[in-house]
């Protein structure tokens, strides 16, 4: 694969049919065949808006999903809703909200159907542009652990995140056969144990923030070997739900393990605030990898400028060659159905921004 200059991350804003249609199915009142329809028609959208921004690579927006990482939770038995399961939030003005985690683990693991394979195959048939698959990392599924309830399904959090692994794995094989060449593992957890706050929270889980990513990223790593046909990335953010963040932190601390550890050859990073700290941590990055620069918001209507876009890159080539680099927005849309409260006119204008900045940067 060559290098996509204009990316998007993942998830993009849902139409309020789809998430009126998801209630609707949730309640009864929408059949099954109905919603099916619906999303289908809100993938359509999605990718005549990426289409039309210019953007080199596409998603289906995450359109049939409840959460960006809700796959898993959606084909695997074993999850269901576990009150007191919290995690904080932070608004952008730096107010902190308590918020429910949607699930926890509460039995052992049991696929129930692949995670992708749906979003795959109706994508992979609506467009000639390349495309990609988003998945969760497995440390993404610290979340769901929950001492003292999620001990009867695993006797470790060690076991449980192999079955995780292993899930992972078997639907990477599959998505391969299908001829998917383009997968993303979006692993906020890593941009979350940036910050002190959020390392307290998973330690309550049991989990230690630095073996984390570290353990973290070989689990990934195990997920792609054999698949040297495939193109992976690592999308490291800081949570994203409703224009609110979970962590700040610089990337120094797990600049090694991001940047040069991992076999992933794409690294799009969260940058468009200085929540993400400076550009100099790029100087660990492997001279295999491609970092992708978010630099676009999609937490609140600001409007970047090419100018100020063209300034930031030429800052980010001190660290990483030009040729290495490429621009997105920071995360998705909607990592939440719900969605960040911007307008849908102006995640087309964001899109289309970066398209534009990546033609007039590398032509």
């Amino acid at each position: 694969m060559g290098i996509h200059r204009a990316e998007v991350i993942g998830s993009m804003l849902r139409p309020s049919s789809l998430l009126l249609a998801r209630d609707g199915n949730v309640a009864g009142r929408v059949s099954d065949a109905e919603l099916r329809r619906i999303e289908d028609k809100a993938v359509d959208e999605c990718i005549a808006i990426q289409e039309r921004t210019g953007v080199d690579v596409v998603t289906d927006g995450e359109m049939r999903r409840n959460v960006f990482s809700s796959q898993l939770a959606q084909s695997v038995e074993g999850f269901d809703s576990i009150s007191g399961n919290t995690v904080d939030w932070f608004t952008m003005e730096g107010k902190k909200q308590s918020s429910p985690v949607t699930v926890g683990l509460v039995s052992k693991m049991k696929r129930r159907r692949h995670l992708g394979s749906e979003e795959f195959v109706y994508l992979r048939a609506r467009t000639s542009l390349p495309i990609k698959m988003t998945l969760p990392s497995p440390t993404m599924y610290a979340y769901y652990w929950v001492p003292g309830i999620s001990n009867a399904a695993y006797p470790s959090t060690d076991a449980y995140m192999a079955d995780v692994t292993d899930i992972l794995r078997d639907e990477v094989r599959e998505l391969s056969r299908l001829g998917c060449t383009y997968v993303q593992f979006d692993a906020p957890e890593f941009g979350m144990v940036l910050d002190p706050h959020q390392q307290e929270w998973f330690a309550r889980k049991g989990f230690e923030a630095k073996r984390m990513v570290h353990d973290g990223i070989d689990m990934m790593n195990a997920i792609m070997k054999g698949q040297s046909h495939m193109t992976f990335g690592l999308h490291v953010c800081r949570g994203n739900d409703a224009n609110r963040y979970m962590a700040k932190g610089s990337y120094a601390s797990i600049a090694e393990e991001i940047l040069r550890r991992t076999h992933a050859r794409v690294l799009l990073l969260e940058y468009d605030d200085e929540r993400s700290g400076d550009f100099e941590p790029l100087k660990m990055t492997g001279e295999d990898k491609v970092v992708v620069l978010g630099l676009v918001t999609t937490k609140n209507p600001r409007e970047e400028t090419a100018e100020e876009l063209h300034a930031r890159i030429r800052e980010a080539a001190r660290y990483v060659p030009l040729e290495r680099l490429a621009l997105s927005t920071q995360c998705g849309f909607a990592s939440v159905a719900k969605g960040n409260n911007i307008p849908f006119e102006l995640q087309d204008r964001k899109l289309a921004l970066v398209a534009r900045v990546a033609r007039e940067v590398w032509g």
